[in-house]
């Protein structure tokens, strides 16, 4: 039989035994202008498919300045310089392709949360530009457009005591059965 040679430590890889729920620091070589350097791309592996065999590959995910980015890396590929598994977890999955939609929900609700503290800022802003109309002359059409737009002022002006964040939450609340609808 002829022997095999390769620049992969296959022996290694194959123990290493990467499984789904963990996470991982994949160390690759890049070359750029005619320098090699490592680039280190840590995430959470979604899936392993073809076991420890020849074509074997596993994906990871992880999050860039809030962007979700997926990689497959061939698990015996040369261009892999090391692997380390940070962080096991136990999952009860074979692929858990689903955290996909899980993290782009979390993101959504992140986007309404900055949204939201747009719409405070504005009322804040409102309000100001209320105090210096009392002064100078009166303009009714601002008035009039804070009470139809946001429920915080009405809020605010019957009751007293409603706090931005629970007219925030009762709006996340509305939006998410509307989506559930």
């Amino acid at each position: 039989m002829n022997a095999v040679i390769t620049p992969v430590r296959t022996e290694e890889r194959t123990k290493l035994g990467i499984r789904p729920g963990d996470t991982v620091r994949v160390h690759q070589k890049v070359v750029e202008k005619g320098k090699t350097r490592l680039q280190v791309f840590e995430g959470l592996v979604l899936a392993v498919k073809h076991g420890t065999e020849a074509g074997a590959t596993f994906t990871v995910r992880a999050t860039m300045s809030g962007v979700g980015v997926e990689k497959i890396f061939p698990l015996y590929s040369p261009v892999i310089d090391k692997i380390e598994i940070v962080r096991r977890s136990k999952v009860r999955r074979a692929k858990l392709y689903f955290i996909r939609e899980k993290v782009a929900r979390e993101v959504r609700r992140q986007l309404r949360n900055m949204r939201m503290v747009k719409l405070s800022t504005e009322d804040f802003k409102e309000e100001e530009k209320l105090e210096v109309s009392e002064e100078g002359s009166p303009v009714e059409e601002v008035v009039e457009a804070t009470h139809e737009e946001s429920p915080e002022v009405v809020a605010e002006s019957n009751e007293g005591e409603v706090t931005p964040e629970e007219v925030a939450a009762e709006e996340v609340r509305k939006e998410e059965k509307e989506e559930q609808a």
